[in-house]
């Protein structure tokens, strides 16, 4: 006997029943951390914290003994501080970054400021137009090497913000009154520099407005620059990461034919090349260096967890962090920082489930002490774990991500695909990500996806990305999703596509080209209409234009053929929108366009607006708002929880 309407209807009222009574809890996830990173005085007599507000990130110094505040440094709303240096035993250098929008990615303004721990001679040490502000043409600082030796200056990079500088400047910078002295010109503009183990900068890594990679060496201080890797020759950048101690053996990140990047050993005086390390999968993702920060001793890398490796694994550094990872297993381990004499370190851990611990390590004692726990609020016991997956596209590629499924779950699940943002050289990590773990409470499997284009898995991997929007970068989605099905780990009637940025455009992308695999899409803060993103983006840089062109794609007529603002006649789905409208990345048009475009088309459309916000809402009650509304939409279609 077939099934009739009223039957179908009762069925399908059982398929998108919500999956949990309770209501998922928004505040753990909404409340704000106390302080993201902290390091230790050359004394250790004091920290320097960054600690996150709604709109910003400042520095505060710490006194060890009695915890007291004793110095702050802001640069103002949407400012974060993107490093800290001791420069001395009582003054901290920091470096700032710009974000409009929690889903923006920060961008350093090339400005320093600097206090001492008392709060006392707190100042702006580098800005863009100066530091009276009067300067006609901008420019941006990057600190090179703190100069250990002279506590009153550092070393920088100087390079100017439009096309006045051909060069980038090597300076000393005074971190008391901002006084400037030329040591070197670099051969090339938007140049990062890199010191040996005594100080002496010996390599030149940047681009020109082809943005093509250039890297350059010297052998001292007096000597001429030397191109040793040109991109447009060789098809690969070559990034230097350091030195050994003798100042003879550079290690340089180097781009392979295929797989991911190896670490190769220069020496820099015969040219012979070594590879010492170079993992399966995944590039080497973080340097690690040994006490003072100008020696190169081994690398992180990020795959199914953050591991270490060591050119030499009975040196001091490899021995500690061994000692380390044996005491806190299961967790990844970073040394941020530690004191002259060598006898504290600030040890921070952390893994999938756990925001992180700063611990304050005694190398002589073997004690650990706990400093402080991001988070405190969140449970790992009571998170979702996340594991590392891999499959072939349907050309072969190999393909890897994160799959976070709720505690406890067993068979076939609702999917939400999350494409992230960027979408070239981004990539997903093994950490803690607060969508998946909001949307694995409300009973929906996450699939995270490093599809073709995103970094960690090699230049060719990258580079696969190249003018495939909407083209073989949602492909490898399309195969994630089907994958899912095929593992069962998804349920084919209930999967959605949502993301951020980029990851927007994917989510409306994947149900305009297949418009039978998902029962609904999200998109927060996306770029819908590819010729608009390419016209606003081309005028403000030359290279920025390039950068369109090469990898988005110059064909305007095309770039209409893959914008979901065009298709929307194809999408069945409904579909939930939302935007920002200071962002400057993805523009309010783009989301306005879109909506405008779904209705006319007679598809089903929410869109929410916040005047306020930019790429990503920062202000908690816009994000309840958000979240609130994202699960209600999510659960309607796919039947999960909604928020409390």
């Amino acid at each position: 006997m077939g099934w009739g309407t009223r039957s179908a209807g009762i069925l399908l009222g059982c398929l998108l029943a919500p999956l949990a009574q309770a209501q998922v809890d928004l505040e753990p996830f909404l409340k704000q951390d106390v302080l993201e990173t902290l390091k230790i005085s050359p004394t250790g007599e004091y920290y320097a914290l960054t600690v996150p507000l709604e709109d910003q990130t400042i520095l505060a110094v710490q006194r060890r003994s009695d915890r007291q505040i004793t110095a702050k440094i802001s640069a103002g709303a949407d400012s974060i501080i993107d490093d800290v240096w001791w420069v001395s035993d009582d003054r901290v250098v920091v470096s700032v970054a710009k974000r409009y929008g929690s889903r923006d990615q920060p961008y350093a303004t090339g400005e320093l400021y600097a206090t001492n721990v008392d709060g006392s001679v707190r100042r702006q040490i580098f800005g863009r137009y100066g530091l009276d502000g009067n300067d006609p043409l901008p420019r941006a600082a990057e600190l090179v090497d703190p100069m250990p030796d002279d506590p009153r200056k550092v070393l920088i990079s100087m390079y100017a913000l439009d096309t006045s500088m051909p060069n980038t400047r090597l300076m000393t910078l005074d971190a008391y009154n901002g006084k400037l002295d030329t040591v070197a010109t670099a051969p090339i503009r938007r140049a990062d520099f890199v010191v040996d183990a005594t100080g002496q900068v010996r390599f030149a890594l940047g681009a020109g407005e082809d943005n093509a990679s250039k890297l350059y060496h010297r052998a001292t201080s007096d000597a001429p620059w030397t191109l040793i890797n040109d991109e447009n020759t060789t098809q690969r950048v070559e990034v230097p990461r350091g030195f050994a101690p003798d100042g003879r053996t550079a290690y340089l990140q180097v781009e392979q034919r295929e797989g991911p990047d190896a670490i190769v050993a220069l020496d820099t005086v015969t040219g012979e090349r070594t590879q010492v390390l170079r993992d399966a999968v995944v590039d080497p993702y973080r340097i690690i260096r040994a006490p003072g920060g100008r020696t190169t001793v081994g690398s992180f890398f990020m795959h199914d967890r953050l591991r270490t490796a060591f050119f030499d694994e009975t040196s001091e550094t490899a021995r500690l962090y061994r000692k380390l990872e044996r005491s806190f297993p299961g967790h990844s381990v970073l040394i941020t920082s530690g004191t002259r004499d060598g006898r504290l370190k600030v040890v921070h851990i952390w893994n999938d489930t756990s925001p992180g611990d700063f611990y304050l390590f005694n190398t002589e004692t073997n004690a650990a002490d706990l400093i402080f726990s991001r988070r405190s609020w969140l449970d790992p016991a009571t998170l979702a774990p996340s594991e590392s997956v891999a499959f072939k596209a349907r050309d072969g590629l190999p393909l890897h991500g994160y799959l976070t499924r709720p505690r406890g779950s067993r068979g076939p699940l609702p999917l939400v695909v999350m494409p992230h943002g960027g979408p070239i050289g981004i990539f997903d990590r093994w950490e803690i990500d607060d969508e998946a773990q909001m949307l694995a409470r409300a009973g929906y499997a996450v699939l995270r996806l490093n599809f073709r284009g995103s970094g960690n898995y090699g230049r060719a991997h990258m580079q696969a990305g190249a003018r495939e929007w909407g083209g073989a970068m949602q492909d490898d989605l399309t195969d994630a999703t089907r994958w899912a099905i095929e593992q069962k780990i998804a349920d084919p009637q209930r999967i959605c596509l949502y993301g951020a940025s980029y990851g927007g455009y994917a989510a409306l992308m994947g149900v305009a080209k297949e418009p039978a695999l998902y029962r609904c899409a999200a998109g927060y803060v996306g770029v819908y209409d590819l010729e608009l993103m390419h016209r606003q983006k081309s005028r403000h840089a030359k290279w920025l234009g390039n950068y369109m062109d090469d990898w988005v794609g110059d064909e305007r007529a095309a770039l209409a053929d893959i914008s979901p603002t065009s298709l929307a006649t194809k999408i069945r789905v409904p579909v939930f929108l939302a935007a920002g409208g200071k962002d400057e990345i993805a523009p309010q048009a783009h989301t306005e366009r879109m909506e405008k475009a779904l209705k006319a088309a007679g598809v089903p459309v929410e869109a929410l607006y916040v005047r306020t916000e930019g790429h990503g809402f920062y202000a908690e009650e816009n994000r309840r708002t958000y979240y609130n509304r994202l699960l209600g939409f999510l659960s309607r279609h796919l039947g999960g929880a909604t928020a409390k």
